[in-house]
């Protein structure tokens, strides 16, 4: 979602970033609430909630929902929301059930759970997703890599705290006693390890 605003937005001033920021999440907040349904991301999924008449049952909807694409109606009416999906989902995780016999709940599961969604239906409005605020990120949200590497700076970090050496020291440590101890011939007294 780059528009030529993006370009300058680099330049300003970071009161005048938070006026800018403060101005599209308003911008954001009206298109979004223009929508027949609300909705909410985590990384990994996505949950919908559609209003609908009093009294509905689930007999009484006509809902499709497959990889690419999602539709809500009531049978014999115009559909509630109806298009392609902006990114594909995992059809055997997603479900749709109907709450008090007044919403649509459905939960869409990501194929791709590293990547924020910017809208639900391709048509539909986008938000930016550079500004979305986790709200508590799990570590195990992330791909293998990445907590991995989270993991590994967590450590260090805490062994800095205490004084320890941190995960890089300690190999260096562990191969230097490695290497002492096949050559007890050798004099490390005066070793430095760097």
């Amino acid at each position: 979602m780059s528009t030529p605003a993006d370009d300058d937005y680099d330049k300003l001033t970071p009161e005048q970033r938070e006026i800018r920021d403060k101005e599209d999440r308003a911008r954001e907040a009206t298109e979004q609430a223009t929508l027949p349904y609300t909705w909410r991301q985590e990384l990994g999924d996505v949950d919908l909630v559609v209003p609908i008449p009093k009294g509905t049952r689930a007999r009484d909807l006509n809902v499709v929902l497959a990889k690419k694409k999602l539709s809500v109606g009531l049978k014999g009416q115009d559909k509630i929301l109806d298009g392609e999906l902006c990114q594909d989902v995992k059809l055997d995780d997603s479900t749709w059930t109907v709450e008090d016999q007044e919403a649509v709940h459905i939960h869409l599961e990501k194929i791709n759970q590293q990547q924020w969604w910017e809208n639900v239906l391709k048509h539909h409005p986008k938000i930016d997703v550079r500004k979305i605020q986790p709200e508590n990120s799990k570590l195990s949200d992330l791909d293998g890599e990445t907590r991995g590497m989270v993991e590994k700076m967590m450590f260090d970090n805490q062994q800095k705290q205490m004084g320890k050496p941190t995960s890089d020291e300690q190999k260096k440590i562990d191969a230097l006693k490695k290497f002492q101890s096949a050559h007890p011939e050798m004099d490390f007294s005066n070793a430095k390890i760097s």
